[in-house]
């Protein structure tokens, strides 16, 4: 697995050298930086020995940059759900995986993982948690579930280092989109509702991350859909077709 630890909007320069003392410590060293803060004596300084890993850390502009290329994108959340939305507590922030059974579910597979870690007054936005493909959180104390920026990283990192190298290979980014955007195509061929689109995607998103898809998966995957969507092209009296069966049968010929 090759992982890139993210951080979103960093505050404080202290806790960016923790953060790339901790992936020293633990064998990673992809550090990317969202709009941070200057790094200054305390951040070297609280780098210690993982200066090299602050001196080479990729700074952007945007989430989507630092994402870019990124197989599955985990995000980290300590904010419990109790007091959501209905919407935001099932699509958003739920379901979550402690970082021993987010482990576990990545020991041994090959991909492009991005680690994100909020900022430290309130983390992850909703708009940034629905980039994600699984969701990370570490069980606290419900009387302050909130943990120091650096100290969570420590933690999932320790849990990360543990897997084992292995040749599992998930599927590839530009197929998981094209299937989520035929998944979507097809919800708004059978006039699914709009105002539960956006939610509905967020949860397909989730549930292909969750499935740990082969490319071959989501390749037989994006065939079906496609298959169905000439299906409703059909019974719709359209007379034009997305595509004849055989070529949905077709790697070659899927968006």
């Amino acid at each position: 697995m090759n992982l890139r630890v993210v951080l979103v909007e960093p505050m404080y320069d202290g806790n960016i050298g923790s953060v790339a003392r901790s992936m020293k410590n633990f064998g990673f060293d992809q550090l990317v930086l969202v709009n941070p803060c200057k790094i200054d004596d305390y951040g070297m300084a609280m780098a210690s020995h993982a200066k090299d890993i602050l001196e080479k850390a990729k700074a952007v502009a945007t989430l989507e940059e630092a994402i870019d290329g990124a197989g599955l994108v985990v995000g980290t959340t300590g904010k419990r759900i109790g007091e959501e939305h209905k919407h935001l507590r099932l699509h958003i922030r739920d379901p979550w995986l402690t970082p021993a059974k987010l482990a576990e579910k990545l020991n041994g597979k090959d991909c492009e993982v991005a680690l994100l870690l909020g900022r430290e007054n309130w983390g992850l936005t909703n708009q940034e948690l629905q980039l994600c493909n699984l969701l990370v959180s570490i069980p606290t104390s419900p009387s302050y579930p909130i943990m120091n920026l650096a100290h969570a990283a420590t933690i999932i990192l320790y849990e990360l280092s543990q897997m084992k190298p292995g040749g599992f290979t998930l599927a590839c980014p530009e197929t998981l989109g094209r299937l989520q955007a035929s998944v979507r195509s097809l919800l708004e061929e059978i006039n699914y509702p709009k105002y539960k689109m956006d939610f509905k995607m967020i949860m397909f998103k989730r549930i292909f991350g969750r499935a740990e898809l082969t490319e071959r998966e989501a390749n037989t995957l994006l065939g079906m859909t496609k298959l169905l969507r000439w299906q409703v092209n059909v019974h719709k009296g359209q007379g034009v077709a997305l595509e004849t069966p055989e070529e949905c049968s077709q790697p070659t010929s899927w968006p």
